[in-house]
């Protein structure tokens, strides 16, 4: 009998870990983002457009616009590329685009 429990605990304990280990790598997945997604470069931290909630971070004021102009486009791509978007932060009810 006590050797079942000792099983049993062991197993649990097997599979607990499994389990937190794949939740950590689909955490690991997500991406911060570092290309702007115009034109594929390096992106300027000082450049972004927020929209839709989300803070895209771009290379150039051109791409800026581009990004204006269609932002579900470029959100979508970098999802689909394994971005993890930054959130809009919100000041005083207001979003702040640079």
């Amino acid at each position: 009998m006590r050797r079942k429990f000792m099983l049993a605990a062991l197993l649990v304990a097997v599979l607990s870990a499994g389990v937190a280990a794949l939740a950590g790598e689909t955490k690991s997945d997500a991406k911060e983002q570092t290309l702007c997604p115009v034109m594929n470069s390096k992106v300027n931290r000082s450049l972004y457009v927020d929209a839709k909630g989300y803070r895209i971070y771009v290379c150039c004021p051109g791409c800026k616009a581009k990004v204006k102009a269609d932002p579900d486009k470029y959100i979508q791509q970098l999802q689909a590329a394994g971005v993890q978007l930054e959130k809009t932060p919100v000041e005083d009810g207001k979003q702040e685009t640079r």
